[in-house]
């Protein structure tokens, strides 16, 4: 496979890693907030609760995968086997 095939691939894999964790992120806050507050709370703060619940699932999915391509990228020279995506103008 050549370094263009390696990165679509890799950024297609990481893509679908990041919805999985978001969703799985997601679905554990969720039913945490379902067994902490139950139905004793209003609408507009299970509102509010929602919309944290998934901005902090977007950040923690990113904060995750940002983990794991530093690890990766420790232990495997990304240059040798991946196209860069953004290039100098230079």
């Amino acid at each position: 496979m050549n370094k263009k095939l390696n990165t679509v691939l890799f950024v297609l894999g990481a893509t679908v890693f990041n919805i999985i964790v978001m969703i799985v992120i997601m679905t554990l806050g969720l039913a945490l907030l379902s067994i902490l507050l139950g139905g004793s709370i209003n609408q507009g703060t299970a509102q509010f609760l929602f919309l944290f619940l998934f901005v902090l699932s977007i950040a923690g999915a990113f904060g995750l995968y940002h983990l794991l391509v530093k690890i990766i990228s420790r232990k495997v020279d990304m240059d040798k086997y991946f196209h860069p995506i953004f290039k100098s103008r230079r």
